[in-house]
C-alpha cells in the first residue's frame, strides 16, 4: 500500500454503531441500515431489490432507472469503511429473476469489485428464489454462524438469534406536533429485523398487523435511521399509520 493510499484509509470516518445483544452475540447497528458483527468481520444488509425500477418499467410504470446504482454506491461506501471479510445479503437482493439476468454490465462490475478478497453470501428471498452462478459467492436459504441464524423471512414462533429482513420495517413517532416516519431496525433481543437497504424500497409500519406473529404484545424496540445516528424508541412510544401500505 502506498503512503497516499494509507493516508486515504486513515482519513475514512470511523463507523459508529449502536451495539445490541441478539441471542448470545453482540452486533452493531449502523445508521446506513446495515448490521456490523465485529467479531466475525461480517457486514449484513437486506432487501437490496436491485433493478426494481426496471421491473416496474417492464410493466408500464415508468420510474427513474437509477435505483440499482444508488444502492450499490451506498453498499460500496459501507464496505470501504468497514472492510469486512464477509458480506451477507439477506434475500430479495434482486427485485425479480429478470433483474438478475439483465443487470447492466457496469453494475455487474461494481458487484464483482466489492466481492474481491472477501466471502460473499447470497441468501435467497421471495423475490429472488435463485441467484445465477455468474454472480459468484455462496447461495443458501439460511446460514448459521455461531449462535446466529441468518434468513430472509422471520420464522414462526419464538426464536433466539435470528437475523432477517423481508418486512421492510419502518416506524413513526410524533414529536413536537409533527410526525416523523423512517426505516428502522426492530428487535426484541431474540430476533432482529433489518430495514430494506435498496434505494427504491418502501417500509411497513412495525405496528401493522403483519408484525404480530414476529413480536408479541408490542414487546420490542426500534432504532430509526437518522443522519449519523440512530433513534431508539420502545414500541409503546410509536404511532400507527392511518392506512396500511404493503412494502414487500
Amino acid at each position: 500500500m502506498s503512503f497516499s493510499t494509507a493516508q486515504s484509509y486513515l482519513s475514512l470516518p470511523v463507523p459508529v454503531c449502536h451495539d445490541v445483544s441478539i441471542g448470545n452475540e453482540t452486533v452493531g447497528l449502523h445508521d446506513g441500515g446495515a448490521l456490523w458483527w465485529p467479531e466475525e468481520h461480517t457486514l449484513v444488509v437486506s432487501d437490496l431489490h436491485m433493478e426494481k425500477g426496471a421491473s416496474f418499467a417492464r410493466r408500464g410504470q415508468m420510474l427513474p432507472p437509477y435505483d440499482t446504482g444508488a444502492t450499490l454506491e451506498r453498499l460500496s461506501g459501507l464496505i470501504t469503511i468497514f472492510q469486512p471479510k464477509r458480506v451477507i445479503a439477506l434475500g430479495d437482493s434482486f427485485h425479480d429473476e429478470k433483474g438478475a439476468d439483465c443487470l447492466p454490465a457496469a453494475y455487474r462490475a461494481m458487484l464483482k469489485t466489492m466481492q474481491i478478497g472477501r466471502e460473499w453470501v447470497w441468501i435467497t428471498g421471495n423475490h429472488d428464489k435463485t441467484i445465477p452462478a455468474s454472480y459468484c459467492g455462496d447461495v443458501v436459504e439460511t446460514l448459521q454462524i455461531r449462535s446466529l441464524t441468518f434468513c430472509h423471512e422471520p420464522s414462526e414462533g419464538v426464536v433466539s438469534g435470528e437475523i432477517c429482513g423481508h418486512l421492510h420495517p419502518a416506524a413513526k413517532v410524533r414529536r413536537k406536533g409533527r410526525s416523523i416516519r423512517r426505516p428502522c431496525f426492530a428487535t426484541d433481543g431474540r430476533r432482529l429485523v433489518l430495514p430494506a437497504f435498496g434505494a427504491l424500497t418502501g417500509g411497513l409500519n412495525v405496528l401493522d398487523a403483519a408484525w404480530q406473529p414476529v413480536f408479541s404484545q408490542s414487546r420490542f424496540s426500534v432504532f430509526m435511521l437518522g443522519t449519523g445516528r440512530l433513534y431508539p424508541f420502545a414500541a409503546s412510544k410509536l404511532t400507527p399509520d392511518t392506512a396500511r401500505a404493503s412494502a414487500v
